[in-house]
């Protein structure tokens, strides 16, 4: 099993972010965050930054939201990955900025707390908070909140899945739509690729026992919505596309969950990529994550407008 080429060039030299000191790990996450960064939109979407309302007890929850020239648009909800420990607006900026003046989407970027000073459930509330404000105030901002959904990345892939499952349990927004992009899912760690992919590049599987340490803040208790593959049931939740790297310790606990929504009768695209490591995505300058990308928008396209075309990265 090698990296593709163009993602190992373009990894040479590229900070690498662990997470088994928080501090270092916010400055190299910034680092990486510069070294990755493409230029921005053309401006076609308006760009807001404010504070929302927070959990009860709990501090505002500072938001960006991405507003597309075309309203009303579907809503999508996105947090940053990070292994709950790093991470913020910044991390997902173009990539929002893209989905909002490219596609027509309004999205609401979420800058939740973080972990080990904010353990779970502080912000896995943050994000079920702006969820719920997202869909109330939807027309503020140019939303349709007959359309929204949710999705995010790594840790914010976990979040996605876990507001998914919070809004079916408990009656919160008729979500239409989650995009889980290489999620982190379960805390057990005992699917084969934790057992393989112990190195670098980006992350590894001793980067995941260090997040889930810092996340749970040693709590043995872990329920669902803090590792969704704990749930019990996944019926009944929104379509949902999965997007796996070959490479990526939570490889396989992706397609175990991604078999089970299938089963559980939930529409659900599943799309492993040889070659790939974990963020691979976000790498524009290797061909597998600009493919990777332009996927993630025809999916959005095609799940929130109902459109059948596609971009093809060159």
């Amino acid at each position: 099993m090698h990296l593709d080429p163009e993602l190992a060039a373009a990894l040479d030299g590229m900070p690498y972010v662990g997470l088994a000191d928080p501090i270092r790990a916010r400055a190299a996450m910034k680092d990486l965050v510069r070294a990755l960064a493409r230029p921005a939109s053309d401006g076609r979407a308006e760009v807001e930054d404010r504070a929302i309302p927070g959990p009860p007890g709990a501090p505002p929850v500072p938001v960006r939201i991405y507003r597309p020239r075309a309203t009303p648009a579907p809503v999508l909800v996105y947090f940053h990955g990070g292994g709950f420990v790093t991470g913020g607006l910044e991390n997902e900026h173009e990539r929002c900025l893209e989905f909002a003046g490219e596609d027509g989407i309004a999205v609401v970027s979420v800058d939740y707390r973080l972990a080990p000073e904010h353990p779970f459930p502080a912000g896995f509330e943050d994000c079920c908070a702006a969820t719920a404000w997202a869909h109330e105030h939807a027309e503020e901002f140019g939303g349709d909140p007959g359309r929204v959904a949710v999705g995010g990345g790594s840790a914010g892939g976990a979040l996605a899945a876990a507001v998914a499952l919070r809004a079916r349990d408990e009656g919160g927004p008729p979500l239409v739509f989650q995009m889980l992009l290489y999620p982190v899912l379960d805390d057990r760690m005992a699917m084969p690729s934790m057992r393989t992919f112990t190195e670098p590049p980006l992350f590894n599987s001793g980067d995941v026992r260090h997040m889930w340490r810092h996340y749970l803040g040693g709590r043995t208790d872990v329920p669902a919505y803090a590792a969704p593959a704990r749930a019990g049931d996944l019926s009944g939740l929104p379509r949902a596309y999965v997007l796996l790297p070959q490479l990526d310790p939570l490889r396989d606990e992706g397609f175990a969950y991604a078999h089970r929504l299938i089963v559980s009768g939930v529409p659900t695209e599943l799309h492993h990529v040889p070659g790939a490591c974990h963020g691979f995505d976000g790498i524009m300058s290797a061909r597998p994550g600009r493919l990777a990308f332009e996927e993630q928008r025809a999916v959005l396209r095609r799940c929130l407008f109902g459109r059948l075309d596609s971009a093809v990265a060159k």
